[in-house]
């Protein structure tokens, strides 16, 4: 394995190419060479600003295939069948994550169709099935990253894994694109030479494929011309372009750009990431690609601060779990890194292992990577406020988060936050329809060290606070005067609450000096941002809100959905549609055992039931009245088939009111209705030991579902 420091800067530097990688192509996607050139001239940075980038599905893929190896096993006895079944779980049907352009048009949505209904990995992305074209569009190697970061140093195994994911969904020279690039990741880890990168990765592929032939090609004429990358691309689009290739985005004249950014980067960060851009075609996937691997070899110490400044850690992704969806780059390392060291055997480092294991239990933001901000903002009045990780103290490790204020003074305040919930404002467009759940709850407390640097003659206070995304207000909790350079823990226990989405949890800050005393800058320094899990609300539906993005795009808050009709409608949450299971989902991704409740009203006949342990589209249980009187406990497996645990009798009317509760411990859930229990069971067969809320109809039911409550029994 890699030597640890290194290892982590360099995973770290490779997330964030990748994630500035696509940042920066996003918005130009699709624009040839010519309207780049004549809109832009050189790209230097990014094209365009946003004001929190979007989901997108380059980014999507990576972060959640990998997920196949916590979930299955984490080995290359992982099958492309069980990668399959993680696409199934991660994807909501029809919408977000990945582009759902038809059948026959679109790669990933026809491999997903055609998993979904029994044509398993491989033969769901083969030529076999799908045509040489559907097989061979891009998707094979923009979704690959994954692979080679968690395969440090191995490119063979990193292309085996990569294989295998391509497989669900391409073939031929799209699968070898998956392959080419996991394994220039792997080798970027122990090897800095772009050209010896490419060379070890061509030898995981065949040599007589036509990516290996394109490849060799580009690098052969950059031999003769190593100067402009133009010329280069002239020579691509003449022999490689989009003419002579069928489908919507082809593998091979998107390859060709990825070798000229590398090679005509000069392994400089910002030349390769722009090149990739200005080539146009599939500008967000190459810049991607590229960025993953030029991270990589130059690292996050590599990556100068004006392209990570702007995505300050923070990731939007778009599954089908909303707790998953928001993201900050140091934790998808720690899951990543937490991946590698199974995969080599390796004893896994008490700290990465821990923010993995005990997900149930906490969250800590310790900013121990360098230059790690774990998406922190900061809200001000007339002070100009600077955020940056340092080596200058820490309560524990080696570093945590400067604030610096500038010319802060009596009567002013900031505050300082991390974003536990998003909102359509939050950013200035629906890519890739993202839903959110938010990642703290009311009943949970957090905590953190803070210790200051500043005059004597100022008495500085802190208060922590959460923010309720549903009625704006900011609630506090007790202000403590800091002690000048001495670490001071603060907690903050919040209460709780009934219809509160925190959207907010952090501290505000203030002068408290009777007299005016300017001071030139203070600085604060926090540390050890602790999130303690176990949440204790309830939600009523009877005027609960929509987040509507647009037109196309409106979803409850706070919730997520796999498929079907929801909506609010009479005062209750409303579920339904045709033919399949209608599922909704809400709350902590990690939460273990609980008490869920709601009032379950059926308009019509079917199955209206919650859901529990939800891990996702496919890994899931529920609970539900069915016709004709019965009460169900379903398991959902593999490709999303609903399995019945046990069942009984129950007499049951379309519009009456039933409250349902679901107690759970480990393995073993209890069931009432209307106070009175129904039903045990426990599950002796790979049960699912976590997982959210949420709602499942299925077999034609319309369900009316007039609120819920949630008591964690994780604390």
């Amino acid at each position: 394995m890699v030597d640890y420091d290194l290892f982590l800067d360099k995973l770290y530097g490779g997330w964030l190419g990748k994630i500035i990688g696509v940042r920066h192509g996003a918005n130009i996607e699709g624009w040839t060479y010519d309207k780049i050139k004549k809109t832009f001239g050189e790209l230097n940075y990014y094209p365009f600003d946003y004001k929190n980038f979007a989901a997108d599905d380059d980014i999507n893929g990576p972060l959640f295939f990998q997920r196949a190896l916590y979930d299955y096993k984490c080995n290359s006895d992982i099958t492309p069948k069980e990668m399959g079944f993680c696409m199934l779980n991660y994807v909501p049907e029809n919408h977000g994550f990945f582009w759902w352009g038809g059948y026959g048009i679109s790669t990933e949505h026809t491999a997903y169709l055609n998993v979904k209904n029994g044509i398993l990995p491989p033969a769901s992305g083969s030529i076999g099935q799908n045509g040489k074209t559907m097989a061979e569009q891009i998707g094979g190697q923009i979704f690959s990253d994954c692979w080679g970061l968690v395969n440090p140093g191995n490119p063979y195994r990193a292309a085996e894994y990569a294989k295998k994911m391509a497989s669900v969904t391409h073939d031929g020279e799209g699968k070898y694109g998956g392959m080419f690039i996991a394994a220039c990741i792997a080798e970027a880890f122990v090897e800095s030479s772009i050209e010896s990168i490419i060379n070890k990765a061509l030898k995981v592929i065949p040599g007589n494929c036509e990516y290996a032939k394109c490849v060799r090609d580009v690098l052969n004429y950059y031999h003769d011309n190593p100067k402009d990358f133009r010329k280069c691309f002239e020579f691509v689009e003449k022999n490689y372009g989009y003419q002579f290739y069928k489908g919507v985005c082809h593998i091979i004249p998107n390859a060709c750009v990825i070798i000229i950014a590398l090679l005509y980067g000069g392994g400089d960060f910002a030349k390769t990431i722009n090149i990739a851009s200005m080539c146009g075609w599939d500008t967000d996937c190459n810049s991607g690609n590229a960025g993953t691997i030029i991270g990589v070899i130059n690292g996050k110490s590599g990556i100068p601060e004006i392209w990570t400044e702007p995505i300050n850690d923070f990731v939007c992704a778009s599954s089908v779990i909303g707790s998953l969806n928001i993201l900050d780059v140091p934790s998808i390392v720690a899951y990543s890194a937490y991946l590698a060291y199974k995969i080599e055997g390796e004893k896994i480092p008490d700290n990465i292992r821990d923010s993995v294991e005990n997900s149930h239990k906490y969250k800590i933001y310790d900013f121990e990577l360098e230059g790690s901000t774990h998406a922190f903002r900061c809200d001000s009045n007339k002070v100009k406020v600077v955020i940056k990780n340092t080596d200058d103290r820490a309560h524990s490790g080696k570093r945590s988060l400067k604030i610096a204020l500038d010319k802060f003074k009596s009567g002013s305040e900031v505050s300082i936050y991390s974003k536990t919930y998003y909102k359509p404002e939050d950013f200035d467009d629906s890519r890739y329809d993202p839903d959110f759940s938010p990642t703290f709850y009311p009943g949970e407390s957090f905590s953190f060290y803070i210790s200051g640097d500043y005059s004597e003659k100022l008495s500085l206070y802190v208060r922590p606070y959460f923010k309720d995304g549903m009625s704006e207000e900011k609630y506090f909790g007790n202000e403590v005067e800091l002690n000048g350079e001495k670490w001071i823990n603060i907690k903050y226990d919040v209460p709780a609450s009934k219809n509160v989405v925190v959207e907010e949890i952090g501290f505000e800050t203030y002068i408290k000096n009777s007299e005016n005393i300017n001071e030139d800058t203070i600085c604060l320094y926090i540390d050890d941002f602790k999130l303690s899990k176990g949440g204790n609300y309830s939600i009523d539906f009877s005027n609960y809100p929509m987040e509507k993005w647009n037109v196309m795009h409106s979803t409850p808050r706070a919730f997520t959905y796999f498929r079907g009709l929801w909506d609010i409608e009479d005062g209750a949450l409303s579920g339904s549609y045709f033919g399949e299971s209608a599922e909704c989902y809400t709350g902590y991704y990690y939460s273990r055992d609980y008490e869920f409740s709601s009032t379950v009203v059926p308009q019509n006949e079917g199955y209206h039931g919650l859901s529990f342990r939800a891990q996702g589209a496919v890994r899931s249980y529920s609970i539900g009245l069915l016709t004709p009187n019965q009460i169900v406990l379903y398991k959902k497996i593999e490709n999303g088939k609903f399995e019945v645990l046990k069942s009984a009798p129950f007499n049951w009317s379309i519009k009456e009111k039933y409250n349902i509760k679901v107690a759970i411990l480990n393995n073993h859930f209890e069931i009432y209705v209307n106070d009175e229990k129904v039903m045990d069971y426990t599950d002796e067969n790979d049960a699912y030991l976590y997982g959210c809320i949420g709602f499942c109809g299925k077999d034609g039911a319309h369900t009316h579902y007039e609120g819920f409550s949630f008591i964690s029994r994780d604390r």
